[in-house]
């Protein structure tokens, strides 16, 4: 005869004194509800959204004011040279 719960032992092993886990119970699993907790999230995701918005804006207009400055600095640079070489043409006679 074998020993109880031994290599040889057909029997499954089973211990009569171990509880069986409670069932719990939907309200036990449920977190609590906040009922703020939607209206955050939304709020949450529009100011996302906005921020998201706003930097595209202000990327496309710096985009423009660079552009900009850079045509008005190189007017500048053509209008500036043509007056000295100008300049430079009567003081010299050349």
């Amino acid at each position: 005869m074998h020993p109880p719960g031994g290599s040889g032992s057909s029997a499954p092993l089973y211990n009569p004194c171990v509880p069986e886990p409670v069932p719990t119970t939907a309200a036990e699993e449920a977190p609590p509800l906040d009922p703020g907790a939607v209206e955050r999230a939304y709020r949450v995701h529009r100011a996302r959204r906005a921020a998201r918005e706003r930097r595209t804006r202000e990327r496309r207009w710096a985009g423009v004011r660079f552009w900009l400055v850079l045509v008005l600095v190189l007017a500048g640079t053509v209008l500036l040279a043509a007056r000295t070489l100008g300049e430079l043409e009567r003081v010299f006679g050349l």
